[in-house]
């Protein structure tokens, strides 16, 4: 009965860890919930225990606050609600491995009830939110509830796991708290460390980064809110194409961005009047117009398919440049295992282009309007690691999305303080142009200074500086925290040797 209880906690742990994020700002409460999850693997009798702790927190965690895959996959996916729930629930099931992974780890490097195995705990817990990375779904890393606080500091030096890691490790410390207040030695080493990590936060907030190039550019940011469940028929490809056009020629900035997809056909298909029109519209203001669409290759030797990449071409002052998205939404984008289970997704899961073809893993940043914009579509901004390949020489960073696959969920609100966290650690401005939103103008520290409503159809106007500089991040990457985290478990798994030595 224990046990149970146990679990339960721990998935109504995980849940609340979901209200650590936007859009409920919670910023403090993922260090609560982790420390109640780590001081549950402190005291777990095997790492059996530990990790089923770990499993059920994750069920909390993804179950909650992933659940809007569900919209995707039913209402504009076409899939069966039953067989979508199940494919949700499989989903967050495969997401709460990891965190189960982090409990054996957890409990297999430190003995029970030792403060060593705190340490471990924080350390398996970052090492796991990076391994995320490679199941194709980084959401929910707790450094993203970070972003507007103290903590999100770090992010220029390690990126969102090295925030991660310093929440881990506050979590840690509030978890050896009760034994910490017993033994003044440790209580005040505990203390002197919790100090050392946000002391240190709050000093790096104070560093700038990065400084302007060039004269701040005005950008127009165009919100088409083009119905999902239509946007790809046929029948209404002509009112789509309009309605940019009008809000093109209402805009007013130098760099015009449009929304991914947002004309929902292939390159070549595109009315070489209206190509023209919007060139017309760019060059009016000196400018340049970005915009998201589709480019077909058919099948050349030594390919089995037609190709397609999911692109954004620019049109206007400067030349003709053409990015290609790269990293691909798993069975949206891309059909992983496809020669196995290929036959199956595509027989219950009716997503137009479900299956294209990545771009180039390096591409040079768009020179337009007087910046170079690194260019990333969709979700690709949930890889920092990837998008930092266009710096430093980019100046000003565009993300392309359309986040109408997930209605009207939390799936926007987290993508937006995902791209927030981008912009903190490259110190560089990020611009967001969605179908429905959230699109956004954020500056290089991570606020985000202005967005357009939900489902409506409007241009962001502003005015933005460039920046040029390199934070650390841009240099090492995810390097630096997982040296650390690793540096870690090394450290709980002698100190545990230890421990168990002396007792014997």
């Amino acid at each position: 009965m224990r046990a149970l209880a146990t679990l339960v906690a721990a998935v109504l742990l995980g849940v609340a860890t979901v209200f650590g994020f936007a859009p409920f700002g919670l910023s403090a409460l993922p260090v609560f919930t982790l420390a109640a999850l780590f001081f549950l693997w402190r005291r777990a009798r095997s790492p059996r225990a530990a990790s089923a702790i770990g499993f059920a927190f994750g069920l909390g965690l993804f179950g909650f606050g992933a659940s809007w895959v569900y919209i995707a996959l039913a209402q504009f996916g076409g899939m069966e609600g039953a067989l979508a729930a199940l494919g949700t629930a499989g989903f967050c099931v495969y997401l709460a491995i990891l965190p189960a992974l982090a409990g054996w780890a957890t409990a297999r490097l430190a003995p029970v009830g030792t403060g060593a195995r705190l340490v471990a705990a924080a350390a398996c817990w970052t090492l796991t939110e990076w391994l995320r990375l490679w199941s194709g779904f980084p959401y929910l890393s707790v450094g993203y509830a970070q972003t507007r606080a103290a903590l999100g500091a770090y992010a220029p030096i390690g990126g969102v796991f090295l925030v991660s890691l310093a929440v881990a490790t506050t979590a840690a410390l509030v978890a050896y708290a009760p034994q910490a207040l017993r033994n003044g030695r440790r209580g005040a080493a505990a203390a002197a460390v919790l100090l050392a990590v946000w002391g240190a936060a709050w000093g790096l907030r104070s560093i700038e980064w990065s400084h302007a190039a060039g004269d701040p550019v005005a950008v127009s940011l165009i919100q088409g809110n083009i119905p999902e469940d239509v946007k790809f028929e046929a029948a209404y490809r002509d009112a789509s194409l309009a309605a940019y056009a009008e809000l093109v020629a209402q805009s007013k900035g130098r760099l015009i961005v449009l929304p991914e997809s947002a004309l929902p056909m292939f390159a070549d298909e595109v009315p070489p009047d209206y190509v023209a029109k919007l060139r017309e519209a760019a060059r009016q203001r000196n400018g340049d117009l970005l915009v998201g669409l589709f480019f077909f290759e058919p099948r050349a030797a030594g390919y089995d398919e037609d190709r397609y990449f999911n692109s954004v071409i620019s049109v206007g002052t400067a030349r003709t440049q053409v990015y290609q998205k790269r990293h691909l939404v798993p069975f949206g984008e891309t059909i992983p295992a496809k020669p196995i289970v290929g036959w199956f997704i595509r027989s219950v899961l009716h997503i137009p282009l479900a299956d294209q073809t990545p771009g180039a893993a390096d591409q040079a940043p768009f020179d337009v309007a007087g910046q170079r914009v690194a260019v990333n579509i969709c979700y690709e901004d949930a890889f920092g690691g990837e998008l930092i390949r266009q710096l430093p020489e980019a100046t000003l960073l565009v993300n392309v999305t359309n986040d109408a696959w997930y209605g009207r969920s939390l799936a926007a609100e987290q993508h937006d303080e995902i791209a927030a966290m981008r912009a903190i650690e490259t110190a560089r401005p990020m611009l967001r142009a969605t179908n429905t939103g959230i699109t956004s103008i954020i500056d290089h520290h991570g606020v985000e200074l202005s967005r357009l409503p939900w489902f409506t159809r409007g241009i962001l106007e502003g005015t933005i500086a460039g920046r040029s500089g390199e934070t650390p991040y841009v240099r090492c990457g995810d390097a630096l925290a997982i040296a650390i985290a690793t540096l870690l478990t090394g450290a709980s798994f002698a100190i545990g040797r230890r421990r168990k030595r002396d007792s014997r």
